[in-house]
């Protein structure tokens, strides 16, 4: 059986407030390094969110966003961090470019994610980065 564009809840996004739209629920797959991610498997978790199509993008953004800053605030405590080799550190800054640019492109609506924190951030690790190639 196949989904249609009819067989998607109706209702409003979660994040813009759109009910012009069908719906999907973000809350099944893999995080930006490989890792399982269930937002649902928490029995506390009585309210999932539902989002249009836009929004869902934004919201997987948002994801690898806050998945990269966690990784990148462990490494810079000194903690064992999924980034701690120079290639994924390197896949991190450019999955953050590429939020950045998409971030960048998007017209209008509701952000998830704001553009000047993935900047910071993206600042943030080229610093990092040239401060090490400086003294090592």
């Amino acid at each position: 059986m196949t989904s249609t564009e009819s067989d998607l809840p109706a209702g409003k996004c979660d994040a813009c407030g759109t009910t012009q739209k069908p719906l999907v629920k973000v809350s099944l797959g893999k995080d930006f390094f490989g890792r399982p991610y269930d937002r649902l498997s928490p029995s506390s978790d009585l309210s999932p969110k539902w989002y249009c199509e836009s929004c869902s993008v934004h919201k997987n953004l948002q994801r690898d966003f806050r998945d990269i800053r966690a990784e990148f605030d462990k490494l810079s405590k000194g903690q064992a961090s999924e980034i701690a080799g120079t290639d994924q550190l390197q896949r991190a800054q450019m999955r953050l470019q590429e939020i950045a640019a998409a971030l960048d492109s998007h017209a209008a609506g509701s952000r998830l994610i704001d553009l000047t924190d993935v900047n910071a951030l993206i600042s943030r690790m080229q610093a990092q980065a040239g401060s090490q190639s400086v003294t090592g």
